[in-house]
């Protein structure tokens, strides 16, 4: 375990090299700081707490199963909708047409609904699976085969 812990930060420290290398050929550093920090504001600020309260709320409406998919599906939510606001939030017309061609907005509403698809599926699974498996010991008295 401690292996792997310690292989996942040496990983993790050599992209993290990588990155910061790659800032170096960067022209306009203020506009990346900027658009990271505008990142952690708003994990910090709006995903984290909106992920949380919903666990929260799940877990007082009873609905504890849900807990876990649903935070995930938040979290993944958030990540594709953070990664997306550059071109979604563009200004108005551009003059040039081949500029940003997709539909942006129609990329990112099936992007979501694939979220919550996989999400309902997941869901769905496991309360299918709930009630055909048996975790412990079988019952005293249960039929071994």
């Amino acid at each position: 375990m401690k292996a792997t812990r310690a292989l996942a930060g040496v990983t993790g420290l050599a992209l993290m090299g990588v990155g910061a290398s790659l800032l170096l050929d960067v022209r306009e550093l203020t506009g990346v700081l900027l658009w990271l920090g505008g990142a952690v504001v708003l994990h910090d600020g709006l995903i984290a707490p909106l992920v949380l309260l919903a666990g929260l709320v799940l877990m007082r409406g009873g609905g504890s199963g849900l807990r876990g998919p649903v935070r995930g599906a938040l979290t993944v939510a958030g990540a594709l909708t953070m990664v997306a606001l550059p071109v979604l939030l563009r200004p108005g017309p551009r003059a040039n047409s081949s500029v940003l061609p997709l539909d942006y907005w129609g990329n990112w509403l099936l992007a979501m609904v694939a979220v919550a698809m996989v999400t309902g599926l997941v869901v769905a699974g496991r309360r299918f699976l709930g009630g055909r498996t048996t975790t412990g010991p079988a019952p005293k008295g249960a039929d071994p085969d």
